[in-house]
């Protein structure tokens, strides 16, 4: 399991995308579709088009991680963004990987 603290940004690919490939491909459309730098320390995740499968970016200081997951039944939740990309909280990105439904929900609060 992949632990993020608060500092850790998680980036998220709302396109789906030929997971075959694996550092080079992934890295490569960080750089391509995200704009970012790969060798930040922030995590990069990325669904197929079924969205049962997942793979995560991650550069730790000395060389990159990539993690994957497959779920057997059901499908990932994905965000939906029209520039391409989501950020996501690390409470977030927890829920996504164990394929749980996460929403926003205005006026949760009191005042």
């Amino acid at each position: 399991m992949l632990n993020v603290s608060g500092t850790t940004r998680v980036l998220v690919a709302t396109a789906p995308v030929d997971l075959r490939g694996s550092f080079n491909r992934l890295h490569g459309l960080v750089v391509e579709q995200l704009k970012e730098d790969p060798l930040s320390g922030h995590l990069f995740v990325f669904t197929n088009r079924r969205r049962n499968r997942l793979k995560v970016l991650y550069w730790d200081g000395s060389g990159l991680w990539v993690c994957a997951k497959r779920l057997e039944k059901g499908r990932f939740t994905w965000p939906v963004s029209d520039q391409g990309r989501v950020s996501l909280r690390g409470e977030e990105f927890s829920a996504l990987l164990h394929g749980l439904v996460v929403q926003a929900k205005a006026g949760w609060y009191r005042r």
